[in-house]
């Protein structure tokens, strides 16, 4: 089973790569950097498994860059533990 396959696994999974690169002195900037290429690359290429992520995914299609910025930001405050 893929995580991209459940919501919570999706978000611990997240969460755990996010306190991985903050253990190694990855900052703000560099993490919201990250979270919108991570974005931009799963709505771009990858099938939304679950209804959270068929949400994202249309709100990404739907968003500037300024939006799609926000919306990777507000998932990783989502995924921090």
């Amino acid at each position: 089973m893929s995580v991209l396959d459940n919501w919570q696994q999706w978000k611990d999974f997240l969460g755990e790569r996010l306190e991985q690169g903050q253990d190694q002195g990855m900052n703000q900037s560099t993490v919201s950097e990250i979270a919108y290429q991570i974005g931009d690359y799963l709505a771009g290429s990858v099938e939304p498994k679950n209804d959270q992520e068929k949400i994202l995914a249309d709100l990404w299609s739907v968003a500037s860059e300024e939006e799609q910025h926000a919306i990777a930001n507000l998932v990783v405050k989502l995924v921090q533990k």
